[in-house]
């Protein structure tokens, strides 16, 4: 079992940046994939990044080029980078976890709301 909790999100301008963090706790961090969804008012839930065990990440087109997951494993968390945000980012955001790669979603976060909006 893992309990992942959000923190980071806000209200930012348009162009603007935010760090978003995940910390993870009641297992052992190291062995799982963990991931950043994101979903906005009537749309479906979608995966935005995604970091595996050994470092390897994965985007969705959407932010790639303006994102960056990453990990410390000495401090069970995972931070989602997102730069030059746009007002199509505004999403609730949620932090997963899984096994590998394409399996991400085993464990969730509560969310983190993220508004881009002047």
């Amino acid at each position: 079992q893992v309990q992942l909790v959000e923190s980071g999100g806000g209200l930012v301008q348009p162009g603007g940046s935010l760090r978003l963090s995940c910390a993870a706790s009641g297992s052992i961090f190291s062995i799982y994939a963990m991931g950043w969804y994101r979903q906005a008012p009537g749309k479906q839930r979608e995966l935005v990044a995604v970091i595996t065990r050994s470092g390897n990440t994965n985007y969705a087109d959407s932010v790639k080029g303006r994102s960056t997951i990453s990990r410390d494993n000495a401090k069970n968390t995972v931070y989602l980078q997102m730069n030059s945000l746009k007002p199509e980012d505004t999403a609730v955001y949620y932090c997963s976890a899984g096994p590998s790669r394409s399996r991400v979603n085993d464990y969730w976060g509560q969310g983190t709301q993220v508004t881009v909006s002047s």
